[in-house]
C-alpha cells in the first residue's frame, strides 16, 4: 500500500512539473486527455454501478470541458472557434444527461466527439503553433 502512495505522489509531482514546463498547446492537449480519461473512468463506474465515483469523474470531466470552452478565443470570429464552442457546450449537456440517466451510449457519444478534437489538436504542426503564439503575443503587447 505504501509503495502505491509513493508512486501516486511521484505521478502528481511529475504532473506538476510537466504542467509547469508545458506550452499552451501542450497544456490544452493535457486537458483534453484528462477529460477523456475522466469520461472513460465514469463509463467504467456506470458499468460497475459505482454512482458516487461516476458523479465525481463526470464532474471533473465537465469542469475540464467547461475550461476548454471558456478559453476559446472568440474575438477572432472564426467558424472553427464558434463550432468548437457549440460542440463543447453540447458535450457538457450530454455529460449531465449521462450522469442523470447512467447511460453508457451517451458516454460513448461524448468520447467519440472528444477524441477527434484531441487528435486534430495533437497534429497541429510546430510552425503553426509558433505563429499562433507570436500573433497572440503581439496582440497582448498592443493591448497594453
Amino acid at each position: 500500500m505504501m509503495s502505491l502512495k509513493g508512486i501516486n505522489a511521484y505521478k502528481k509531482g511529475n504532473l506538476k512539473q510537466e504542467i509547469a514546463q508545458a506550452d499552451p498547446h501542450k497544456l490544452t492537449l493535457m486537458l483534453m486527455q484528462g477529460a477523456l480519461d475522466r469520461m472513460a473512468f465514469a463509463k467504467g463506474c456506470i458499468e460497475r454501478r459505482e454512482f458516487e465515483a461516476k458523479a465525481e469523474h463526470l464532474s471533473r470531466a465537465g469542469a475540464i470541458v467547461m475550461n476548454l470552452r471558456d478559453t476559446l478565443d472568440l474575438s477572432i470570429q472564426s467558424e472553427v472557434s464558434d463550432n468548437l464552442f457549440a460542440l463543447y457546450d453540447y458535450i457538457l449537456q450530454r455529460l449531465v444527461d449521462a450522469n442523470v440517466q447512467n447511460n453508457l451510449k451517451i458516454m460513448d457519444e461524448v468520447i467519440s466527439l472528444m477524441l477527434p478534437i484531441k487528435s486534430a489538436w495533437a497534429e497541429i504542426p510546430e510552425a503553426a503553433k509558433q505563429q499562433a503564439y507570436e500573433t497572440r503575443r503581439q496582440k497582448e503587447q498592443a493591448a497594453v
